[in-house]
């Protein structure tokens, strides 16, 4: 199995048809412990119920994982409790909905700090932080998950969009300074798929409609396909890959028209 004996944290966990839950149920197949955060005290029965199929897995939660405070204080009780991890998924991204439904040139001062903050900044702090507090293996590998929009115009995309090219950029630099530990840093970029976030892009089933269309492999995909690519990235067989946007879409990024 990949992952075997290994600890992986999985950032952002929120229901069953999340990419974050595909990437887990990929992941403890392939052997791993999980160890998962997730928002707001009062979910806590529901994600202990949502994670009770990955035997030995815990969850902690995190509100506010742009705030450094917040952050060093959960990561500290993960490792006093779990030990070192090999490595980190991170899931979290938001914007205001008003930033995604108007058009782009009207985004707020605020909508846009708050994009970049939750987005992109959010999983620098994370990658800084398990690096201050020695929490991260030799050979652990770091993944955050980014989108299409980060380099095309994408109806209702918007903010996330700029947001989400912050964050690969965030993720070459972070594979250069982390490179140097023997720590890789990639980025998975997912086809589109049917999350609660996706909710809140407009017309959103259309773009399904012109991937199934236009994709050389004609599909979309699911959750768990771009889990098996995340296991992929996290496990020793991509120990020479960092630094990288990895398209998991069935290959529609490829297409100019």
């Amino acid at each position: 199995m990949l992952l075997e004996n290994k600890k992986i944290l999985i950032m952002g966990i929120r229901n069953k048809w999340s990419i974050a839950f595909g990437i887990a149920k990929s992941a403890y197949e392939n052997g791993a412990q999980l160890i998962f955060t997730y928002m707001d005290e009062s979910n806590k029965q529901k994600i202990e119920e949502l994670i009770k199929e990955f035997k030995g897995s815990k969850a902690y939660v995190l509100d506010g994982a742009s705030e450094d405070s917040t952050v060093k204080e959960v990561f500290n009780k993960i490792k006093q409790e779990n030990g070192k991890i090999d490595g980190i998924v991170h899931a979290i991204a938001h914007a205001n909905a008003e930033d995604l439904h108007n058009d782009f040139i009207y985004t707020s001062r605020e909508g846009f700090s708050h994009a970049n903050d939750v987005s992109a900044y959010s999983f620098v702090l994370a990658a800084r932080t398990a690096k201050e507090l020695d929490m991260l293996n030799e050979k652990s590998s770091l993944v955050t998950l980014t989108y299409h929009g980060s380099t095309k115009v994408l109806e209702g995309y918007n903010v996330m969009g700029v947001a989400k090219a912050a964050l690969e950029s965030s993720v070459r630099y972070l594979a250069e300074n982390l490179g140097r530990e023997g720590i890789r840093v990639n980025a998975l970029s997912s086809g589109p798929i049917k999350t609660l976030s996706s909710k809140g892009i407009k017309d959103f089933n259309s773009i399904l409609t012109v991937v199934e269309e236009k994709a050389p492999l004609h599909r979309n995909v699911t959750t768990i396909q771009v889990g098996n690519v995340a296991t992929f990235l996290l496990s020793n067989m991509s120990e020479s890959i960092t630094g990288q946007v990895i398209y998991a879409d069935s290959g529609y990024n490829i297409m100019g028209v």
